[in-house]
């Protein structure tokens, strides 16, 4: 038996948005462009750096979700795994920070990012670059936007014109098969994966070590993109 449809859809989406909205704002009152962070800084077990800012957007996009989807399972950079989030059919994916180094460092190349999983599926995606007054929205069947406005990947056919964006070892590994014209660090997965959905860039390169919050609202993006 098939599962019935995602509930008042497009109601969600706004919800979800403006919540990535407010969440943007408290990031931004701890960042400072092209200066070092005001945020308190630390390393996570791993040696990945995390911030005071993405805790305190990691708890209220937890708080603010929980209440738009209660049924909804949780899955987050910032929070332990939960293994009863297999065992639910919605299940919110964040990384409320993504590109914690950019943000550290004054680059506006940061996102705030929020996926929602229908069946282990991406049927909603946000990602809301707050310093370059950018926000990504879809819904699965929908389309993408820009803020607001339908948007469509780049139908470039050569790799030698082609605007390519990733990894410099991958960047350089590519140019000695083919030249292209690289693009400058997107430390952000989620916004590398954006602008080739509106065409700012025509491809990008992802390392394997890419996680499932980093690529879950971008990657349906691009899809309902056309990529």
């Amino acid at each position: 038996m098939s599962t019935p449809p995602l509930p008042i859809a497009p109601d969600l989406l706004r919800a979800v948005r403006e919540s990535c909205l407010e969440a943007g704002a408290i990031a931004s009152d701890l960042f400072r462009p092209g200066a070092k962070t005001a945020a308190r800084t630390w390393s996570k077990s791993g040696g990945s750096p995390v911030t005071e800012a993405d805790i305190g957007v990691d708890t209220f996009l937890r708080i603010r979700l929980s209440v738009l989807l209660p049924e909804a399972a949780w899955l987050s950079e910032e929070t332990v795994d939960d293994a009863l989030r297999l065992s639910r059919r919605f299940v919110w994916v964040v990384d409320p920070i993504d590109g914690t180094r950019a943000y550290m460092s004054g680059s506006p190349d940061w996102a705030v990012c929020v996926a929602l999983l229908d069946e282990g599926e991406p049927v909603l995606g946000v990602v809301h670059a707050p310093a370059s007054a950018a926000t990504y929205t879809t819904l699965r069947g929908g389309g993408a936007q820009k803020n607001g406005a339908a948007i469509a990947t780049s139908r470039l056919g050569s790799l030698g014109t082609a605007r390519i964006a990733g990894p410099k070892p991958m960047l350089d590994a590519l140019a000695r098969i083919e030249p292209f014209e690289p693009v400058d660090k997107i430390p952000s997965l989620a916004l590398r994966l954006a602008r080739i959905a509106d065409g700012s860039i025509d491809a990008g390169l992802i390392s394997a070590d890419a996680r499932d919050w980093d690529l879950a609202a971008a990657d349906l993006i691009l899809r309902e993109a056309g990529g």
